[in-house]
């Protein structure tokens, strides 16, 4: 058995108007309109709701109706009803003006790090209700908590598995410039490069993915010497001597300005591939974005 709500929204003006004739009127519609409905509630739950005629109820008895006991108990329960009903109308609308509700960011490392707390700096401003998530990992882990719905948005710096493609939507966002370094003394040559120590994150890692498209177009053998899940923790590894590595210039930016880095400038003939790479914001598929993850899509720019 299921409760008709429409039919319960009637037998409730009924009780709290007295009477069919007044409950029609508030609700618009026509008297024989009511007594229908409350006709078929009663022969859907197989109880009698309202005594016609009857005088002496606390609900309505002016009027000449009296609720059984079975009606005052239905009565009770859609009263609670019709309250949840508002609370959550209530709260929709709220989540729509982003005056409450969530919003999880899955980002890879460095976009966490770096391209993202300004964002959520002002978002927070904006919208001080709502307190934001950020889950952090590399991108084939932030990929796949957006395709289990643990996460509203992801921003990541790493290629999509075409796998996935059909699930998730794709938007690029911005390019990242990339730097090779080195500890300071350190010279570059096509042959440097192809020997050297490289230390590059774990696979899956959007740098990483990044570090091997350079080295494949440019015919380098590079292979990861050492791997470390985190960039600065690479930088700094790299900033004693221990390899070079290919990083977000953001990332470096303070080693290189006090001397601890230095940028590793690519052959002539290796100039041809850009030392950058692309950033994404990614959606689910089929799932409409919350006004709050819309709001910061929209500050991501």
């Amino acid at each position: 058995m299921r409760l008709n709500l429409h039919l319960l929204r009637l037998f409730v003006a009924v009780a709290d108007n007295g009477s069919f004739s007044r409950a029609a009127e508030a609700l618009w519609i026509s008297q024989p309109a009511v007594s229908k409905g409350i006709r078929e509630l009663e022969h859907q739950l197989d109880l009698v709701l309202i005594e016609r005629g009857a005088g002496g109820g606390r609900n309505a008895a002016a009027k000449g109706l009296r609720l059984t006991e079975a009606g005052s108990s239905l009565l009770a329960h859609a009263r609670g009803i019709f309250a949840m009903e508002r609370a959550a109308m209530e709260d929709v609308r709220a989540r729509v003006g982003v005056q409450r509700g969530s919003l999880v960011i899955g980002a890879s490392t460095t976009v966490a790090s770096y391209w993202l707390p300004e964002a959520m700096a002002a978002f927070c401003r904006q919208y001080p209700d709502i307190v934001p998530r950020v889950l952090v990992g590399n991108t084939e882990w932030v990929c796949a908590q957006l395709l289990e719905c643990s996460i509203d948005l992801a921003l990541v710096e790493g290629q999509v598995d075409d796998a996935q493609l059909d699930r998730i939507e794709v938007r690029p966002w911005k390019d990242e410039p990339l730097t090779i370094v080195a500890a300071p003394g350190q010279a570059a040559d096509a042959q440097t490069l192809d020997q050297a120590r490289w230390i590059m994150r774990e696979p899956g890692s959007g740098t990483r993915q990044a570090t091997e498209a350079l080295c494949a177009a440019n015919g380098i053998s590079a292979k990861p010497w050492m791997e470390m899940a985190s960039n600065e923790a690479i930088a700094r590894t790299v900033a004693h001597g221990a390899g070079i590595a290919m990083l977000p210039r953001t990332v470096v930016a303070d080693l290189l300005a006090l001397g601890a880095l230095v940028e590793l400038p690519l052959p002539a003939a290796m100039t041809r591939v850009p030392l950058q790479r692309p950033l994404y914001q990614l959606l689910l598929k089929g799932r409409p974005p919350s006004p709050a993850t819309q709001r910061m899509v929209a500050l991501l720019g």
